[in-house]
């Protein structure tokens, strides 16, 4: 196979910066500038400070005293991510996004007949940069896990190919923090376990690795080798519709939880009708002042739907959460499994819930 992983640079801040010429070489961060706000993407200005993406805003203006916070502008932003699409496909319809700034592209037999993938990439990028006026960076190599990690290796603007002769080199000395699916927790295990990099990781054993990460453990053990056997899926299915709240100041009273679980309910019901998605599985998700985290699920016989079908459910769900005692710092509600078919599927359904982050802001009837 030859796969294309294209990851658009500094996306949110780039569109910013383009369309608002007085904050170009300036340290922006996109998001909203409150209490309990984070940094949605930060420009390569003010990441010199230390500012990344899932910051605290407050923590981002500590570091850089003149950094600039620019509220989100999503529908500008998914406007050029079409735009990048719609160039994909010119190429091929093999096209899987990831998000509104990135997506894989299988190239094996492309529309254009183009011989080599990094050809394809470099006049994508190429594209990219006339019609939009922004930069994006790309890997190219032979399966989706080792260009992926390729397109980061020289941003912005670059162009990284790990040709199938190379790979095993190219893996030796990675971090096992760049591998997909290694998370911070996984990172702190491996490294307990003396695995720092590729090549740590491909001397471990299938067995023991099996042992400690489950399913997860194989994946790890075949990335190690270069073995990544996923296509390239250009129809997505999407499992779940949800969203979440945190609160710029914590709440702890009934009246007030009643409140932001009806706000929650009416943004989901609007999700669901959006996305024309029928699920049977509702999940509560509360994060405590202390970032402790519970969930809390219900499957019931009929598709989810309306705010009189989700809000007696939730409030359900919520009657055994003490938040008298912990302060709920974050509220969030998701609707999963559209097919219900067994309990194991409800269950498997709900653990692959994707969250739906919703920006602090004040609610429409408080502003």
């Amino acid at each position: 196979m030859k796969i294309i992983h294209v990851d658009m640079d500094q996306f949110f801040a780039a569109v910013e910066q383009r369309d608002q010429p007085e904050l170009r070489g300036k340290p922006v961060a996109v998001g909203w500038d409150a209490e309990r706000g984070v940094v949605s993407t930060a420009s390569y200005e003010a990441r010199k400070f230390g500012i990344h993406s899932a910051q605290s805003i407050q923590v981002a203006k500590r570091l850089c005293p003149q950094l600039i916070i620019v509220e989100p502008h999503f529908h500008r932003y998914k406007e050029v991510s079409q735009q990048i699409r719609d160039i994909f496909h010119d190429y091929t319809d093999l096209v899987e996004p990831l998000s509104l700034d990135e997506a894989f592209l299988d190239v094996t037999d492309n529309k254009k007949g183009m011989q080599m993938a990094v050809d394809i990439a470099r006049e994508i990028k190429q594209r990219i940069l006339h019609t939009t006026g922004l930069t994006a960076s790309a890997g190219v190599s032979y399966c989706k896990f080792l260009a992926k990690i390729a397109s980061d290796w020289h941003k912005p603007n670059g162009l990284t190919v790990v040709h199938p002769d190379r790979a095993l080199d190219f893996i030796t000395s990675l971090r096992v923090e760049k591998i997909w699916g290694v998370g911070e927790k996984t990172a702190e295990k491996l490294h307990t376990m003396g695995i720092f990099t590729g090549s740590d990781l491909r001397r471990c054993s299938e067995r023991r690795l099996t042992q400690e990460f489950g399913k997860m453990g194989l994946v790890f053990y075949n990335f190690a080798r270069g073995i990544d056997q996923r296509p390239v899926v250009a129809e997505w299915e999407r499992k779940s519709v949800s969203c979440e709240h945190t609160f710029e100041t914590d709440i702890s009273s009934p009246a007030a939880v009643t409140i932001q679980l009806y706000h929650i309910v009416e943004e989901l019901v609007r999700r669901i009708e959006k996305n024309h998605f029928l699920g049977y599985t509702l999940t509560l998700k509360v994060k405590f002042l202390d970032f402790q985290q519970i969930t809390r699920s219900m499957t019931v016989e009929n598709p989810l739907r309306t705010k009189d079908d989700i809000l007696p459910l939730a409030k359900h769900l919520m009657e055994d959460v003490e938040f008298r005692i912990h302060p709920i710092r974050l509220l969030g509600l998701g609707v999963a499994n559209q097919k219900l078919h067994s309990k194991d599927e409800a269950d498997a359904s709900v653990r692959q819930w994707q969250e739906g982050e919703l920006p602090f802001r004040p609610w429409p009837d408080e502003e």
